[in-house]
C-alpha cells in the first residue's frame, strides 16, 4: 500500500504494526529533514500518527504544548499533532492551520481518528469492509490491500458527465469514499462517526468597514499567509500562470526572503492560441525571479494521458492538469515546494459567471413578475433557444437559484440532460434509474437559503468545484512528481475574512475580484491585473479536431470501450465527427477518453498498481 504511493514520498517510509492496526507512511522531507520520520508516537508509544501535509502554525502550537509539560524529540510539525491529541482529544484538529490528511491511533482507547483539512487541499479516501477500515491518501493504495471490491458506481459516471467531476463523498468505486473537507471520522469499537468540525460561514451582517480599512486588513492576512506557507527546510518556488493571484502572492513573497525565488510556467505549441508565458515573464522580470518555462504540443498531451489517469484516479474534466503535470516535472529539478494562486477566484469571486449571475438577479428583482416574460422575449429576439450564453441567461430569468445552480460547470438549461439522453445506452439509463438518488446537492443548498446570490455561489463552489476538481488536480499532479503544492489564498482565515465582505468588495460593476485588484493595483503589473480571466487554457479542442483525431477515435471506438455498455457507439461517432468539423464537444470527448483509460488502468487489469 505504501509502495504504490512512493511518488508522494520518495525520501523515506515507515510502518507501525500492532494488534488490530497498521499504519504506513511515505515521506517527502520538507521540515526537520533528519528526525521527522513517520509513523511517529508520543513518549510511551500509546498514541501514533501518520500525516500528509503541512501544519503552518506548528511552532506556536509547540510552544504552548511545552508550557503544558509535553516533551518533544523532533523539530517536525508531525509531533505537534500527537501531543495536541493527548491534550485536547479529537478537538486537536480545530487548532491546526494548514493542509492535512491525518490518522491518529489511540492504542489505550482503541480509537482511530481520520481528519481532513478544512478546504480539502489534501485528499483522504476510506473503505469500510466487513471486518476493517482501510484508508489512504490515494485510491491506488486502498486497492493495493488486495481484497477491495472494484464495482463501478454508475451514478458517479453520470455525475462526471453532468458536473465534469464527482462531487461529495462518492468515487467511481462503490466501496470507496472520500472524507469530506472539514470532517473527521471517529472510529471506535467498530462504530464510525463522520463529524463536521468546520464550515465556511457567510454572516448575514457583513463588515461595514471602508475600502481603505479592508485593503489594509486583507494585505495583513495575505502577508501572514504567504510567510506561513514559505516555511520549509528545502527550496520553495512559485507556479506562475501569468494571472492576478499568483503574481500578487509572488509580490509578497519576494519581500519576505533574501533568496532568489524560482518561478515556473508552461506554454503550448499550437497556432493561433494565446501564449500565457509572456505574462508570466512580465511578472518574473518585475520581481527578479529565476524563471523557467517550457512548451508542450499535441504529442506530449496524448502521451501523458495514461499517466494523468493513473495519478488522478478520478477522471475529472481538467485538461490543464496535463499541463500542470509537465510544469511540475520541470520544477521538480529545482524545488520541492511550490506555491500557487489557486483559490483566489472562489474566495473573491473571480469567475465571470459570478458577475453575470449577480447582475441577472438584480435585473430579475427590478422586473419582478415580468422576468419570465422578459426572458421569453429575449430568447425569441435572439433566435437562440437551443443554446448559447444569451439563451442560458434568458432561461434563468424564470428560475430560482435552487433550480439551476450546482457549480460553475453545470446547469439544467445547458443542454446537458438532452445531450446525455442521446449519449447513454438504454441499459445504462435503466441502471441509473435504480436505487437512491444523490442528495449532496440538496444538503448543501439547504444550508444557504437565506444568503445573497453571490454568497450562495461561492459557498457551493468552495464545497464542490474547489475540492473535487481544482484541488484534487493540484495535489495529484504535483505529488506525481514528488513536489508539494501550497495554496496561501485558501488559508481558512482568508476564506473566512472574504466571506465577511459585502458583494460590492467582490463584484463592482463589471469588475470581478474587486478588492483583491484594488489591494494590489500598485504592486502587480497593469498588463496582468486588468487582463481577461483565462486560467490555464490548453488547446485540446484544436488538437482533438486535428492532430489527435485518429488517436481519440482509436480509444473511444475500441471494441472493449463499446462493450462496457455505457454509451451508444453512434452517438460517440457523431461527437467525433462534430469535433472534426466544428471543434465541438471537446469537454465531453475528454471525459469519455479519461473514463475509458480509467477503466483500462483500474478495472480491466491489476496494472493500476504499477506506475505507468
Amino acid at each position: 500500500m505504501t509502495n504504490v504511493m512512493r511518488h508522494r514520498g520518495p525520501d523515506d517510509g515507515g510502518i507501525y504494526l500492532s494488534q488490530g492496526v497498521g499504519l504506513g507512511h511515505r515521506r517527502l522531507s520538507i521540515i526537520d529533514l533528519q528526525t521527522g520520520g513517520q509513523p511517529l508516537s508520543n513518549e510511551d508509544g500509546t498514541v501514533w500518527v501518520v500525516f500528509n501535509g503541512e501544519i503552518y502554525n506548528f511552532k506556536t502550537l509547540r510552544e504552548g504544548l511545552l508550557v503544558k509539560g509535553h516533551r518533544f524529540i523532533t523539530e517536525s510539525d508531525t509531533e505537534v499533532i500527537v501531543h495536541l491529541y493527548e491534550e485536547y482529544g479529537v478537538g486537536f484538529v480545530s487548532k491546526l492551520q494548514g493542509m492535512f490528511a491525518i490518522a491518529v491511533w489511540d492504542d489505550q482507547r482503541r480509537t482511530l481518528v481520520l481528519a481532513r483539512d478544512r478546504v480539502g487541499i489534501k485528499p483522504l479516501y476510506y473503505c469500510k469492509t466487513e471486518d476493517c477500515l482501510i484508508f489512504a491518501s490515494e485510491l491506488k493504495a486502498i486497492l493495493a490491500e488486495g481484497t477491495i471490491n472494484r464495482s463501478v458506481d454508475f451514478r458517479a459516471i453520470d455525475s462526471l458527465f453532468r458536473y465534469h467531476y464527482i462531487p461529495g463523498e462518492a468515487t467511481l468505486f462503490k466501496s470507496i469514499k472520500k472524507l469530506l473537507p472539514g470532517h473527521y471520522l471517529l472510529c471506535r469499537n467498530g462504530v464510525i462517526q463522520d463529524i463536521e468540525y468546520w464550515d465556511l460561514i457567510f454572516p448575514s451582517v457583513k463588515t461595514d468597514k471602508n475600502e481603505k480599512a479592508v485593503k489594509e486588513e486583507l494585505m495583513g492576512l495575505l502577508e501572514r499567509a504567504v510567510r506561513d506557507h514559505m516555511i520549509s527546510d528545502v527550496p520553495v518556488g512559485f507556479l506562475l500562470s501569468g494571472g492576478m493571484d499568483s503574481t500578487a502572492l509572488l509580490s509578497i513573497a519576494v519581500e519576505q526572503t533574501d533568496k532568489t525565488i524560482s518561478t515556473f510556467t508552461i506554454g503550448f505549441d499550437s497556432p493561433a492560441f494565446a501564449d500565457e508565458r509572456k505574462y508570466a515573464r512580465i511578472a518574473a522580470d518585475r520581481f527578479g525571479t529565476r524563471h523557467y518555462d517550457m512548451t508542450i504540443d499535441a504529442h506530449d498531451f496524448a502521451e501523458c494521458l495514461p499517466q494523468f489517469i493513473w495519478h488522478m484516479e478520478e477522471p475529472i474534466c481538467e485538461p490543464p492538469a496535463v499541463a500542470l503535470y509537465y510544469v511540475t516535472k520541470l520544477a521538480s529539478s529545482h524545488v520541492k515546494v511550490l506555491l500557487s494562486g489557486e483559490g483566489g477566484d472562489e474566495a473573491f469571486a473571480g469567475y465571470p459567471n459570478y458577475r453575470n449571475l449577480v447582475w441577472l438577479e438584480r435585473i430579475k428583482k427590478a422586473l419582478g413578475r415580468l422576468s419570465p416574460a422578459a426572458g421569453s422575449l429575449l430568447l425569441m429576439a435572439n433566435g437562440m433557444a437551443d443554446g448559447g450564453r444569451i439563451a442560458k441567461y434568458a432561461q434563468l430569468m424564470s428560475a430560482g437559484f435552487d433550480d439551476y445552480y450546482y457549480s460553475r460547470t453545470s446547469s439544467p438549461f445547458s443542454l446537458v440532460s438532452r445531450h446525455l439522453l442521446d449519449l447513454y445506452t438504454d441499459e445504462f439509463r435503466r441502471l441509473l434509474a435504480q436505487g437512491k438518488k444523490e442528495d449532496y446537492r440538496e444538503s448543501l443548498l439547504g444550508r444557504i437559503q437565506d444568503l445573497e446570490i453571490l454568497d450562495k455561489m461561492l459557498y457551493i463552489d468552495t464545497k464542490t468545484w474547489l475540492p473535487d476538481d481544482l484541488l484534487v488536480k493540484a495535489d495529484k499532479m504535483t505529488m506525481a512528481n514528488s513536489v508539494e503544492l501550497r495554496v496561501p489564498l485558501l488559508d481558512h482565515r482568508i476564506l473566512e475574512y472574504a466571506a465577511s465582505l459585502p458583494t460590492r468588495f467582490k463584484v463592482s460593476g463589471m469588475t470581478t475580484k474587486y478588492i483583491l485588484k484594488r489591494t494590489f493595483d500598485k504592486r502587480v503589473p497593469t498588463e496582468i491585473i486588468h487582463r481577461k480571466k483565462t486560467g490555464l487554457p490548453v488547446p485540446y479542442d484544436q488538437w482533438f479536431a486535428g492532430e489527435l483525431q485518429e488517436h481519440i477515435r482509436t480509444i473511444l471506438l475500441d471494441d472493449a470501450a463499446v462493450r462496457r455498455g455505457y454509451f451508444r457507439r453512434e452517438a460517440v461517432e457523431r461527437m467525433l465527427n462534430a469535433s472534426l468539423e466544428q471543434a465541438a464537444h471537446s469537454k465531453s470527448l475528454f471525459i469519455l477518453i479519461a473514463l475509458e483509460l480509467w477503466h483500462r488502468s483500474f478495472i480491466d487489469t491489476s496494472a493500476s498498481l504499477t506506475r505507468v
